[in-house]
């Protein structure tokens, strides 16, 4: 069993994912509705899956690890879909723990017929990044707007529209769902200075939507 598949059921009860505008945003951004097709990329607890269903959409979901009950099991780097199979591809809170992001989003333009939707943690500088791998062993990146461009435009993306969110939530949480305890939760925890207080911390998300050209 992976990482991923024990910590299942703590993503899919998160605060930190079930929620928020940015969250609001993408559901709206898709044009969500009966007879929208949709793919969630990375879906991980499922929420945008839930969302763009409730809305109406028919939905795919996929996700590398069996344990986030995806509909298809795959890595974002090599989704097995047709070209444009889906009206929308949207992919949140996951691409900073992607391999190769490039050829992820080269896929999800690849099976996107009309839009391409990416939420995701911004890059907030080194001591951030320090602090998320310290955290999460498994985090690769975050990328700041000028990199999400980059990889959008080199995907064939034109961008449409970016957007940031501030995204405030419980310190102890965010440590407890990876099992990040002791020296290393304590290193994490200075690492993020000012962006904690009173037992709440903030990091920044970037919202991107992108057409096909």
């Amino acid at each position: 069993m992976s990482h991923w598949d024990e910590r299942a059921d703590q993503y899919r009860t998160s605060d930190a994912h079930r929620e928020g505008p940015d969250l609001d945003r993408l559901v709206e951004w898709a044009e969500a509705g009966p007879g929208v097709t949709a793919l969630d990329v990375a879906t991980g607890g499922g929420h945008v899956a839930r969302r763009l269903r409730e809305a109406g959409c028919t939905v795919v979901s996929c996700d590398p690890a069996p344990g986030m009950q995806a509909d298809v099991i795959c890595r974002a780097e090599h989704l097995p879909f047709d070209d444009s199979s889906f009206d929308v591809v949207a992919c949140r809170v996951a691409a900073h723990h992607f391999e190769d992001v490039g050829l992820a989003v080269q896929e999800m333009a690849r099976v996107a017929g009309k839009r391409v939707i990416v939420v995701d943690t911004t890059f907030m500088g080194e001591d951030v990044e320090q602090a998320e791998a310290i955290r999460d062993p498994s985090h690769v990146r975050n990328y700041d707007e000028a990199e999400w461009r980059s990889l959008f435009e080199a995907a064939g993306l034109e961008v449409e529209e970016v957007e940031f969110f501030d995204k405030s939530f419980d310190l102890q949480a965010w440590l407890d769902r990876t099992g990040c305890k002791g020296e290393d939760a304590e290193r994490a925890t200075a690492l993020l200075g000012g962006r904690v207080e009173d037992g709440k911390m903030r990091l920044d998300r970037i919202a991107l939507k992108g057409a096909p050209r």
